[in-house]
C-alpha cells in the first residue's frame, strides 16, 4: 500500500476511474449488442448511437482512436450491405 499523501490519493482516483471505464466499457459492448441483434428498421438509430458513444469514449482515452473508427466502420459497411 501506498505510504505517502500524493500516492495513497492517487490509488483511490486510479480506482475511481478504473471502476468508472469498466461501466463505460461495458455499456459499449451493450450498445454494440443491440446493434447486432436489431430489426432493419431500428440498425440506423441503433448504428447512430453505436458511433456516437464509440466516438465519446475514443474522445476521453476510454477506447483507443482507432478501435472507434473500427467499430464505426463495420457498422457503416454492414449499413451499405443491407442497402446494396
Amino acid at each position: 500500500m501506498a505510504h505517502h499523501k500524493s500516492a495513497i490519493k492517487r490509488a483511490i482516483t486510479s480506482e475511481k476511474s478504473r471502476l468508472s471505464n469498466r461501466s463505460k466499457k461495458t455499456e459499449l459492448r451493450n450498445i454494440e449488442k443491440k446493434y447486432s441483434i436489431a430489426q432493419a428498421d431500428a440498425k440506423t438509430a441503433a448504428a447512430r448511437e453505436l458511433c456516437a458513444v464509440a466516438d465519446h469514449l475514443a474522445r476521453k482515452h476510454i477506447i483507443h482512436k482507432n478501435k472507434a473508427a473500427r467499430l464505426k466502420s463495420r457498422a457503416q459497411k454492414a449499413m451499405n450491405k443491407k442497402a446494396a
